[in-house]
């Protein structure tokens, strides 16, 4: 709201300025009325009438800019009545010029009030749907619309959920243009806004798009904001893993391996299934970590714990030695990139990951197409449970 009362005020500076002498005669006048009884109460038309709605008008304009507003929509009701001089219709013209900045600064703040504050999605999306029609490239509303896509999806509002997912897109596509905004708020920043606007991208497709949704996925966990501790980011990635790359990796592995003997391909093959495999583990691991004892996460990490578990062992002899170790030391290392290709197999190659050339592994470890039932991977759009924290203030 300061920042509508500045630029309103800079707006009333400068269109003062501008009128003629016979404007600021009129302007004096209705000053001056401030001090005299409305003797046109019954009449706000007349000219005493329309004099006193400007001067109350003047009056408000910087400390009570809802009274202006409502002065100034009572004076441009006024039916025009003889000829207009031109004084008249520099001050009609003005006050035109100075409501229609009111509505649309007012239209903004109550953009960000309604999608922060009150969380009433549709309404926030229909408002800033209406702003970007009139301003096609305001990346201040594509930002905090996409940034906020992700709690959009449990709506079940399939053409909503593909607008902010476009929005995110479009936001993501501008910054990294070089574009910026001046104010961030509620955000604290340019990097919590990439991370929410990557993890939308990331959360809306990995059904659909899980490799793509992956990268958006990994980028998002690489900044300082809640997203990096949320035990939903890191399920997410592994449940990407699980049905993007691993997925159509095994799948290629059955066709081409399958029932024949192991050959120096068909290791090079399964080394980089390998790979993938210990990426998941590596994301179930940390998103189990996260979830610690918190009763709001106990039900998913019951199904996060059950998929670590069963491809810790399908990566170890079928045994889950040392796995607890893991789960409490994986917090304290960096998050692995995606993997990249093996050209060549390892000096070393593990022996505890036979797939008796089937692409399925021959331990107890979940079947190479299907993830594990309720991972993010099966369902990976957002439901109603627990997210990570909401976008705002948040470094």
């Amino acid at each position: 709201m300061k920042k509508l009362i500045t630029f309103l005020s800079i707006s009333t500076t400068v269109a003062i300025l501008a009128l003629p002498v016979a404007a600021r005669n009129l302007i004096a006048q209705g000053q001056t009325a401030q001090t005299q009884p409305n003797t046109a109460a019954q009449d706000p038309c007349s000219t005493e009438g329309k004099e006193a709605l400007y001067a109350s008008f003047l009056k408000n304009r910087q400390n009570d800019q809802p009274k202006a507003y409502e002065d100034a929509k009572k004076y441009l009701a006024c039916p025009a009545t003889g000829q207009v001089t031109e004084g008249h219709q520099k001050i009609i013209d003005y006050l035109t010029k100075w409501a229609k900045a009111y509505e649309e600064g007012s239209k903004k703040i109550n953009f960000i009030k309604t999608l922060y504050t009150d969380k009433k999605y549709p309404e926030a999306y229909a408002l800033g749907k209406e702003i970007l029609a009139a301003e096609p490239e305001n990346l201040m509303v594509l930002v905090h619309l996409g940034a906020n896509g992700y709690l959009v999806a449990p709506l079940k509002n399939a053409a909503l959920t593909a607008e902010s997912l476009e929005y995110a897109r479009r936001a993501l596509q501008a910054l990294d243009a070089g574009k910026t905004i001046e104010d961030w708020q509620p955000l604290a920043g340019r990097d919590v806004a990439v991370a929410y606007l990557n993890f939308t991208v990331g959360a809306l497709t990995l059904e659909k798009e899980p490799a793509n949704a992956l990268k958006n996925l990994l980028k998002a966990a690489q900044f300082e904001t809640p997203l990096k501790k949320s035990p939903f980011t890191y399920a997410y990635i592994a449940g990407a893993y699980e049905t993007g790359p691993y997925a159509k990796m095994s799948e290629e592995y059955k066709a081409m391996y399958g029932g024949k003997d192991e050959t120096p391909e068909s290791k090079l093959a399964l080394a980089n299934i390998n790979q993938i495999v210990d990426r998941m583990i590596d994301g179930y691991a940390r998103a189990v970590a996260l979830a610690g004892t918190d009763p709001a996460y106990t039900t998913q990490k019951t199904v996060w714990n059950d998929s670590l578990m069963q491809w810790y062992k399908y990566r170890n002899n079928n045994t889950d030695t040392g796995l607890s170790e893991l789960v409490a030391g994986i917090l304290s290392k960096p998050l692995p990139p995606e993997p990249t290709p093996l050209t060549s197999l390892p000096a070393t190659t593990p022996t505890a990951t036979s797939v008796g050339n089937t692409g399925t592994p021959q331990t107890n470890g979940p079947p190479s197409t299907s993830p594990a039932q309720g991972t993010p991977g099966t369902k990976p759009a957002p439901t109603p449970t627990p997210k990570p924290d909401r976008p705002r203030n948040r470094r």
